[in-house]
């Protein structure tokens, strides 16, 4: 059986059209911003995002044992970026973005809030409300299960409310805590989330397909190329972290989730199939979704079955819905580059709202990524 019963927080949220009253103003100044974890792939799609963004200064990239290598020594496409890596956080930041491993971000937050300096942590240290979820989940327990009520789910389309009322805590003195979304949440929760707004969903079943980027830089014997190549894989049967989350931002429960390795870098499509609890017409499901995302920067609804080359390097997500008359199923399809909406560019989407800032800022035409 589905529950909607926890949809009220999971609503589609306008979009913001302006900059919050937390805004800076012209002469305050740039955005004094860190990365702890910038070695990693997400590590070097945040350098390549805040390098660039007009209002962010970079002060400080950090990785373990590095000691002023450059940025080029590590990400060789980041080379012409006049930064070098270190391996403690130093000097005064606003925003330190952490991409850690689980369990360890939580162990850092703390401090970090302490100093007044606000959080987007990449990992999934935040993401989840419930502290029995993460030894369910994850393995561990939460060090510091009081600070999940405080933190923000990074997802703007769903809690960009929530974004911004962060931010004018933040401009009052209480730095913000942002836990960003996965990425196979952040393709599902998008694909589905106005069905699930509308109670529609009686039963769905997420098969996606994920580019190896997604597991991480870490070398592991699965991701080796003779592992991955001209082959598809299943992976985390009836186990994968990532349901905890789809089934609290959708309300639902009993979510059946199979991910899939595929042969290519970086990109998700998650195909969602849906036993809706009535009949659905075609005509009901374009008014859904044409309102749920007409004003949305960052996310398309499509007429024709989306791929993930489409929105390669960009934060975009691209979104098909369709009835199959024949069966009475949906099939809603979400597709985005797992490295940049399913993680980095999604993370500065939230900081922009959180310090006030246009919520595109940095994000409106990226180039193709390596």
């Amino acid at each position: 059986m589905y529950s909607h019963a926890s949809m009220t927080p999971t609503e589609l949220q306008p979009a913001a059209t302006a900059a919050s009253s937390a805004a800076p103003t012209a002469g305050a100044g740039p955005i004094r911003v860190g990365i702890v974890g910038a070695t990693g792939y997400v590590g070097g799609e945040l350098i390549r995002l805040l390098a660039a963004h007009p209002a962010v200064e970079l002060v400080g990239l950090t990785g373990r044992e590095r000691r002023g290598d450059p940025v080029g020594d590590v990400h060789p496409h980041l080379a012409t970026t006049e930064l070098a890596l270190e391996s403690e956080l130093d000097g005064e930041v606003d925003a330190v973005f952490l991409a850690l491993p689980h369990g360890t971000a939580a162990q850092r937050v703390p401090e970090l809030l302490a100093r007044g300096i606000t959080v987007i942590d990449q990992g999934p240290d935040f993401r989840l409300r419930d502290p029995a979820d993460y030894p369910r989940w994850y393995g561990f327990e939460h060090p510091h299960p009081e600070l999940l009520g405080r933190a923000v789910y990074g997802l703007p389309e769903l809690h960009r409310v929530e974004h911004i009322a962060a931010g004018e805590a933040r401009s009052s003195g209480t730095p913000a805590l942002v836990g960003s979304p996965g990425c196979y949440p952040t393709a599902t929760v998008l694909a589905l989330a106005p069905l699930a707004r509308a109670g529609l969903i009686a039963d769905v079943v997420v098969d996606a397909k994920s580019g190896v980027s997604g597991a991480g830089r870490e070398a592991k014997a699965e991701m080796l190329y003779a592992e991955v190549n001209e082959s598809v894989r299943a992976y985390g049967v009836f186990s994968h972290r990532h349901t905890a989350e789809m089934e609290q931002e959708l309300g639902l429960d009993g979510l059946d989730f199979l991910p899939h390795l595929i042969p290519m870098t970086r990109g998700i499509l998650a195909a969602c199939h849906v036993r809706p609890g009535r009949p659905v017409s075609q005509a009901e499901l374009d008014a859904l979704y044409a309102e749920a995302y007409a004003d949305e920067p960052f996310v398309t609804v499509v007429d024709a079955p989306p791929a993930t080359g489409h929105v390669l390097g960009s934060n975009h997500a691209r979104v098909f819905v369709r009835t199959d008359e024949r069966t009475g199923r949906i099939l809603a399809l979400g597709v985005i580059d797992n490295l940049v909406k399913g993680a980095a560019g999604q993370g500065v989407q939230a900081f922009n709202l959180v310090f006030g800032l246009a919520e595109t800022a940095g994000l409106e035409a990226l180039p193709l990524a390596p």
